[in-house]
């Protein structure tokens, strides 16, 4: 079992271990040259972590702590701007561009917090791929089955294998579509993605300005909720009590159960299963906006509109430094006219009204977050056709959450020794703290279970 933010800081506070020790714990990880280290960190940030961790042990002796994140040790991917430091978002296009002149406000917060940013993480580039595959630095293996080298997920790839491997307790990832919940549910860890407007992206290099929102990665859905709050600049508060009993939770059977295969359908089935027992009312509703999405972006989607606008100089000149299937995915967005670009946002508008009404007499949605299991990256790579197939069903469940501007939770619900599963909850816009405490709940009924 991980290790908790809340385990971790009454171990602090009891002088059981100090941040220094978890730093160094995080770092020699992160240095072991039989690890995945390399391929989940673009810089790590070993002396300035040693002394953030020291300058929190001194803190905490003088019975200052600064947040429930104090001397915890945190990755943050590679597309928050760090003073003095390049942002290459998993890319060569940016190497030789000028350091950042100041931190990200979400860098910022978690400084102020007390935490201890060990590194930058791994990514797909530029974040445009829910697989975590990366050509120029190597793609960090999901430490399930780790001698079939699995696929993390993407695209905050090194953020979940950093805390899966022990290099961070906390990783900061951004979700366009599912970058946050997908490395979550197929490498065994909880993520949540807020409502978008919760975090502040400035700092933030983006992929789209629509969809982008910033969340975590960690053990625990509290883990998450103490992040999320710091993140959007609020007081970490315990979550309040909720109960299963008489929860109101729908299944979502419109396209988000198509195309499982074996081990999602049971982990899935097994957990309503256990929700239903604890008390939960299930009902299994139609969705039919879900199945309207693909019209509705026939014309070109919001990210691939918002990515070429960001790109499109970049790409006239260096086009050929980029990864191919990620450059691909990006130009096509050029054929998007401003006329269909503004006409997809405000069907967008009308979409979401749709759904959040026909979802409204409930206190969240449940689906599987993706609905396969983590297949290996050598298959991927060899295959365009698979590529493109795998990231597609990877995107798909998770990408309705974001086009609702909505909240979302992955948590596992695997077995102990299966592959990694991920249950998604999810609701609408601006229930994040609502959704958190249902989680923790969700949570403590599988685990009990398990």
């Amino acid at each position: 079992m991980l290790p908790t933010v809340q385990q971790l800081q009454a171990d602090l506070g009891a002088g059981r271990t100090s941040a220094v020790a978890l730093t160094d714990a995080a770092l020699a990880r992160a240095q072991d040259p039989d690890g995945e280290g390399t391929r989940v960190f673009t810089r790590l940030d070993a002396d300035r972590a040693l002394a953030a961790a020291r300058a929190s042990d001194t803190l905490r002796a003088a019975g200052m702590v600064r947040s429930p994140l104090e001397g915890i040790p945190v990755s943050v991917k590679d597309l928050f701007d760090v003073a003095g430091q390049v942002t290459t978002a998993g890319s060569v296009v940016l190497k030789s561009v000028a350091p950042a002149a100041r931190n990200a406000t979400v860098i910022d917060r978690l400084i102020a917090a007390g935490a201890v940013i060990v590194g930058r993480t791994q990514m797909t580039e530029f974040a445009f791929s829910g697989l975590g595959l990366n050509p120029h630095h190597g793609t960090p293996a999901n430490s399930w089955d780790r001698a079939a080298r699995r696929i993390p997920g993407g695209s905050s790839s090194g953020a979940a294998v950093s805390v899966t491997d022990g290099m961070a307790v906390v990783g900061i990832g951004s979700d366009t579509g599912g970058s946050v919940r997908i490395p979550a549910a197929l490498c065994g860890l909880t993520g949540f993605k807020p409502t978008q407007r919760r975090v502040p992206r400035e700092g933030v290099l983006p992929l789209s300005t629509s969809l982008d929102a910033i969340g975590s990665l960690a053990a625990s859905v509290a883990c998450c909720a103490t992040v999320d709050a710091v993140l959007a600049g609020e007081p970490p508060q315990p979550l309040p009590a909720c109960h299963l009993r008489d929860a109101r939770l729908a299944i979502v059977e419109t396209v988000v159960l198509g195309d499982m295969d074996s081990a999602v359908t049971a982990a899935f089935e097994r957990a309503c299963a256990l929700l239903h027992a604890a008390g939960a009312r299930l009902t299994r509703i139609a969705v039919p906006e879900f199945a309207e999405l693909p019209q509705i972006n026939a014309r070109g989607t919001l990210a691939g509109a918002e990515a070429w606008a960001w790109h499109r100089a970049l790409l006239a000149d260096r086009a050929a430094d980029y990864d191919p299937r990620v450059g691909t995915r990006i130009q096509a967005g050029s054929s998007m006219s401003a006329a269909d670009y503004i006409d997809l946002q405000a069907a967008r508008q009308h979409w979401i009204a749709q759904v959040g009404a026909r979802i409204a007499p409930f206190d969240a949605l449940l689906m599987p977050t993706v609905p396969t299991i983590a297949p290996p990256i050598a298959e991927l790579q060899a295959s365009d056709d698979a590529y493109f197939a795998a990231n597609a069903l990877m995107l798909r469940n998770p990408s309705f959450i974001n086009f609702l501007d909505g909240c979302a939770l992955s948590l596992p619900c695997h077995r102990e020794g299966e592959a990694p599963v991920g249950l998604m909850l999810a609701a609408a816009g601006g229930r994040d703290r609502d959704l958190l405490a249902l989680g923790a709940a969700i949570e403590v009924a599988l685990e009990t279970a398990h």
